[in-house]
């Protein structure tokens, strides 16, 4: 309306730029549909755009294996759940708005943090806030039971996403690969069913 406005006024380059402002923000917030495959072990990103690294860490004592993924402002950026889960836990931590990409934002960044435990174990998901997103909404909580490939919510403009999962799943993505959410899959756990939510308080054995 404000580009056809100004149009209709004369105002050339104020109609360009506000047609180029408004396509850019319809873009930013599309959201496609994306089919999981079929595998029942494969955890699936939770987020489009790179992988920027793949660490080992410790989380609460426990070894964990981290894939950080940099979403840039043209990215899709709604995420999704990288297994089927119940959500256990859900942290806001503030922050600094440091470059997403740097590998300091995992611990310095403002980012929301959520749990979901699983048939692969628990897995972290790490909504990392970036130079120009300033919002982070997630829109579950804690006793959510979430499929793998649901949309859990999204970080507005450039910003991360990191998932930390147990060590003894195969890692299926490198640094430097582009990953779509809730289709590409980063990592098989081997005889775990993921497709399966398990019960509050339960672990699936495999079997």
């Amino acid at each position: 309306m404000i580009a056809g406005g100004a149009l209709a006024l004369g105002l050339y380059p104020a109609a360009v730029l506000f047609l180029i402002l408004t396509l850019f923000i319809l873009n930013f917030f599309r959201d496609p549909e994306r089919t999981p495959p079929e595998h029942p072990s494969a955890i699936v990103s939770p987020a489009d755009g790179r992988v920027v690294q793949i660490a080992e860490e410790s989380l609460a004592g426990r070894p964990v294996r981290r894939v950080s993924i940099f979403m840039s402002p043209v990215d899709v950026h709604v995420n999704r759940a990288p297994v089927s889960g119940t959500v256990s836990e859900v942290v806001y931590q503030k922050g600094r708005f440091g470059i997403a990409s740097g590998e300091r934002a995992s611990a310095e960044n403002e980012q929301n943090v959520f749990t979901l435990e699983s048939a692969a174990g628990p897995v972290v998901v790490r909504q990392i806030a970036g130079l120009l997103a300033r919002r982070i909404v997630f829109w579950k909580r804690v006793g959510d039971r979430l499929e793998r490939g649901e949309r859990v919510g999204l970080i507005k403009f450039g910003s991360r996403v990191d998932v930390l999962l147990e060590v003894a799943v195969d890692l299926r993505v490198k640094t430097g690969d582009r990953v779509r959410a809730g289709s590409t899959v980063l990592a098989v756990a081997e005889g775990k069913d993921v497709t399966r939510t398990p019960a509050s308080g339960a672990q699936d054995g495999g079997e």
